[in-house]
């Protein structure tokens, strides 16, 4: 059923990246890497090069020198220890002993286990006698004790002020009366283009403040399975595991982002390193020192990218950009506000939506208790809607119970009819995929494959009238026709609370 959802949505949902496997840039043991000798060969002598390019060659060395030397002192190396339990195997428990069994704790029992790892960090503020260091969730957010090693080695125990798994970040403090510590400058990463020259810094492989130089191959990227805010600079300036956490400067030395992962088919670089944009944290280095955690902001809908195929089926332009609404929570913001599922949104707050990405973005950095202006398609028909927006709670957005429907209805094309082997003609709708657990489809019975063909004994022929038919702004109570296996059944009735 896999390859029958990957046949059904096209471009939509998500996109699996070809590399082998992607890496959070940090968890490596000092040393661990493998080590390679370099050939010495003799010198041929002496190259005479042209004193004017010489001197751009000298002013651009001498530019990357200045960088180094005035950010290093604000990167740190984050050592971290992390405490988790693991079930103990006894090998003996099947085997005879005359004289005793051997010692153990019994088969099944768990044990701590201490793991050691290190990352990157940037120290990003100073309060009175404390130093705030910025580096990823994945590097100290479930560390149970933290060192901060500065540049000049000097070492200070380190205290989790915040952390978040949504955008992988996290705040480190440690307390110090040296007024020299430097804190870095942070930049505007929404001015970063393609071509900048960029410099990545931090301690790769356990290698202690190193620097390496490339430029920003692409800005907006998604991808890197790291929680759900997906918006990154790429970069083929070196990154490997150990520098998670550490900063990637612009030529003014000003911090535009934070790496956080890379994308290999060998786990080192291969020139595809990620970097959160400084611009997406800048908030919550204020709220992780006010309160501890990051406030998102929740709209309570489901969002996908479709192709082309799909929105020819939904009844809008193929061209047109936007995220997809194909589920929405019961009595969220949403609901309240008029969203349907099956709506388009091209806009918040008057400017234009052009992805997933970007809309998850903007929706939660809105503040609880804001009004927020969307606009949606319906079908062919454009929808003004006002939704006052509350604040996300994981109880809440994870509880798939108030889902609805469950699944995200797909068009009935003919490469989906051959996959699911529908050889009649005569039988229209939509096909069923993408079925959440503990939904209202799960309770229902539906199965991905099942083809819905009428909503409340109401025919239906295509995507756009399958989402008319189910508004829940007219039905609170939703049955559906579906033929499966050459038969049509009736499903029970849900009752939308």
């Amino acid at each position: 059923m896999k390859n029958l959802t990957k046949k059904i949505l096209g471009t939509a949902a998500v996109a699996a990246f070809s590399f082998g496997l992607f890496t959070l840039s940090c968890k490596v043991n000092k040393g661990s890497a493998n080590v390679a000798f370099a050939d010495t060969k003799k010198s041929s002598g002496n190259t005479a090069l042209p004193s004017d390019s010489l001197a751009v060659t000298l002013a651009l060395q001498n530019t990357f020198r200045s960088i180094s030397s005035n950010v290093l002192p604000a990167v740190v190396e984050v050592d971290v220890t992390e405490t988790t339990k693991v079930q103990s195997f006894n090998p003996f428990k099947d085997l005879p002993f005359f004289f005793g069994f051997p010692d153990s704790d019994g088969e099944g029992s768990t044990k701590e286990m201490q793991q050691s790892a290190l990352g990157s960090g940037v120290i990003v503020r100073k309060t009175g006698k404390t130093v705030y260091v910025l580096t990823n969730n994945h590097v100290a957010g479930k560390a149970t004790t933290i060192k901060i090693k500065l540049n000049d080695e000097r070492e200070f125990d380190g205290k989790l002020v915040g952390a978040d798994e949504r955008m992988d970040i996290a705040l480190v403090s440690f307390e110090s009366d040296d007024k020299s510590i430097p804190v870095a400058s942070l930049g505007d990463s929404d001015a970063v283009q393609q071509g900048d020259i960029v410099l990545a810094l931090g301690s790769p492989l356990g290698y202690f403040a190193s620097v390496t130089q490339g430029i920003v191959s692409a800005t907006g990227r998604s991808g890197g399975q790291i929680g759900s805010i997906s918006d990154f600079i790429q970069t083929d300036a070196a990154i490997n595991q150990g520098n998670s956490g550490g900063p990637l400067v612009n030529i003014y030395g000003e911090v535009i982002g934070i790496n956080t992962w890379i994308a290999s088919q060998s786990g080192g670089s291969q020139g595809l390193g990620f970097s959160i944009p400084i611009n997406n944290i800048k908030t919550a280095i204020d709220q992780f020192i006010a309160s501890g955690k990051i406030s998102y902001g929740w709209l309570g809908v489901s969002l996908v990218d479709v192709g082309a195929e799909y929105k020819k089926d939904l009844g809008i332009n193929e061209k047109q950009t936007g995220a997809f609404a194909s589920e929405i929570f019961m009595n969220s913001p949403a609901m309240k506000g008029g969203i349907q599922a099956g709506d388009f949104i091209i806009a918040l707050d008057g400017h234009e939506v052009k992805s997933v990405d970007q809309l998850v973005r903007e929706v939660g950095n809105l503040q609880a208790g804001k009004t927020a202006k969307f606009t949606v398609l319906r079908g062919k028909n454009k929808v003004e809607l006002s939704v006052k927006i509350e604040e996300r709670s994981s109880e809440v957005s994870s509880d798939n119970s108030k889902l609805w429907p469950g699944f995200i209805a797909a068009p009935l094309t003919e490469t989906v009819r051959k996959s699911i082997k529908l050889t009649d003609k005569n039988v229209k709708g939509v096909i069923v995929s993408n079925i959440q657990e503990k939904t209202p489809a799960a309770a229902l019975r539906l199965q991905n494959g099942d083809v819905i063909t009428a909503v409340n004994d109401k025919k239906i022929s295509s995507v756009e009238e399958f989402y008319a038919a189910l508004d829940t702004s007219k039905n609170k109570t939703v049955w559906f026709s579906v033929y499966s296996d050459g038969h049509t059944i009736t499903t029970g009735r849900y009752t939308i609370q």
